[in-house]
């Protein structure tokens, strides 16, 4: 085997191997979180920052991570990444308070956004040209069958041995493979631009101050000085940040996110329907996750199994789903995914109750997975196809940010709506909150399906590196910049699946 070719094996090996790991972590905790409730005597607030303090660095930080990789190098802001989510991961496993553990759930949220961005990356400008479409889509697949399997190997470890465990196995993994990241790959630089430190900062804050009034409205009071504060000032650091980034656009500087953009009828909606998926759909998982524990009193491994017919169908769908968007566009394909979805939660929310059969629960989680599907194939096209294609990295990192803040607006609001309605305390109790939010995820969702209908007509994919990259729910698309030999600039990852 030349140098080469090893040096590419091991890179595919290292990329594949982080990615399933970082992508494992997202849905991995929702079936131990009635144990982590009852170990460390967490509240509803508790576990909705157990989710949300990984998924909200990892929104914001995602295209800075790619920016440092230009920077710094990429193969060392990967092994850097590795190390902070391998570290955080422990201080997860060893947590003594949910405290403790919501901080080392927002270490592993900053690891992440510097490893997954920079995985593509590596292993696009690793690979010959002709292999590279089927080394990306092994790569999405990886990242596709950790968003499958999450629940049940959640469900599976926190029942064979605890939930500190989901956590442990990450560390020998870590120390593993950050060795041998720093030997195996090859280092490599992009265009080295300034960061926009200030813009992070200022959009750090906006969103914690939203996040934090939107997650303590309900059990401080939504008129209470502190849940007010904390809206008015997220909402005035998001401002700030919007006029942070055309003031840095304006003076010639490299904003993190360029507000022309969004002038783009596609672009602007593509990341709308982005946005509004995950709010509705992962905000419904993370209470459907734990109603499998504590309204039918399934095992953490018996509700890990029964999540299949939902999490695991997009990866049944895909192989359809890829080659007909190639031939009627990305557009049809996401109204119809949009509106699937909130036709499964309207169901799911009429049939919920504390005597039903899970029979009846498996068509409308079928449906749900058909949706997924359906907008998690063609929308990565979608969003590189609305902008030019110098600006095609920058457009898949904001769809992939938009989708992970989705998901943390999605957990805080209709945990809001189901503390607002039910409660712990019985399992019709969880019914009685479950319902309403169900109501509200399926609105959210058919107004998706509406923006879905503001798309650009055709939003065919372009490029064969584009078709190969749709044929898995979780495959990214690899812009024209990304297929030549040399290294490309960083491009943060688009089409996997969003993270509860």
């Amino acid at each position: 085997m030349t140098d080469k070719r090893s040096a590419t094996v091991w890179t595919f090996v290292v990329t594949s191997i982080t990615a399933f790991m970082v992508a494992l972590d997202n849905l991995v905790v929702t079936t131990a979180l009635p144990q982590i409730r009852d170990d460390l005597g967490a509240g509803l607030e508790g576990l909705e920052w157990v989710v949300n303090a990984y998924t909200l660095p990892f929104a914001v930080l995602l295209l800075t991570g790619a920016a440092l990789g230009d920077r710094l190098g990429r193969r060392a802001v990967f092994a850097t990444g590795l190390g902070v989510f391998t570290l955080g991961s422990l201080g997860a496993a060893l947590a003594p308070s949910i405290e403790a553990l919501i901080a080392a759930r927002a270490m592993q949220g900053v690891g992440a956004a510097l490893v997954l961005p920079l995985s593509l990356t590596l292993l696009s400008a690793a690979v010959p040209p002709e292999r590279r479409g089927a080394a990306l889509g092994v790569w999405g697949a990886m990242s596709g069958l950790a968003v499958a399997v999450g629940p049940l190997v959640g469900g599976a470890i926190t029942e064979g041995a605890s939930w500190q465990w989901i956590f442990w196995l990450n560390v020998p993994i870590g120390l593993v493979t950050v060795p041998l990241a720093l030997r195996r790959l090859t280092e490599s630089r992009g265009p080295a631009g300034r960061l926009d430190l200030p813009g992070v900062a200022i959009i750090s804050a906006g969103l914690l101050g939203v996040t934090l009034g939107l997650v303590r409205g309900e059990s401080h009071g939504w008129t209470s000085p502190a849940v007010l504060t904390s809206l008015l000032a997220g909402a005035a650091g998001v401002g700030a940040f919007i006029a942070w980034e055309r003031r840095v656009a304006r003076r010639g500087g490299s904003p993190m996110l360029p507000m022309a953009l969004f002038r783009r009828r596609g672009f602007a909606a593509v990341n709308a329907v982005s946005l509004l998926f995950s709010v509705g759909m992962f905000g419904s998982i993370f209470l459907l996750a734990q109603a499998l524990q504590n309204v039918f009193d399934y095992s953490p491994l018996e509700a890990g199994i029964r999540t299949l017919p939902w999490t695991a169908m997009p990866l049944l769908i895909a192989p359809i789903a890829g080659p007909l968007s190639d031939r009627i566009g990305g557009r049809p394909l996401i109204v119809a995914g949009m509106a699937i979805e909130a036709v499964s939660l309207a169901w799911l929310a009429t049939i919920l109750d504390t005597g039903a059969d899970y029979a009846g629960l498996v068509p409308p989680f079928v449906l749900a997975g058909v949706g997924m599907a359906l907008f998690f194939v063609p929308v990565a096209s979608v969003a590189l196809g609305s902008v030019p294609a110098e600006q095609e990295g920058l457009a898949s990192g904001t769809n992939n940010a938009m989708r992970e803040l989705g998901g943390v607006l999605g957990v805080a609001v209709l945990a809001s709506v189901f503390a607002a309605n039910g409660g712990y305390g019985s399992p019709g109790a969880f019914v009685d909150g479950t319902r309403p939010a169900l109501w509200v995820g399926a609105a959210v969702l058919l107004t998706a399906a509406a923006v879905a209908t503001l798309l650009p007509s055709p939003t065919r994919t372009a490029a064969p590196a584009r078709t190969a990259a749709s044929a898995t729910p979780a495959a990214p698309a690899t812009p024209a910049a990304a297929a030549t030999p040399a290294a490309p600039r960083a491009l943060p990852v688009v089409g996997r699946p969003s993270s509860v």
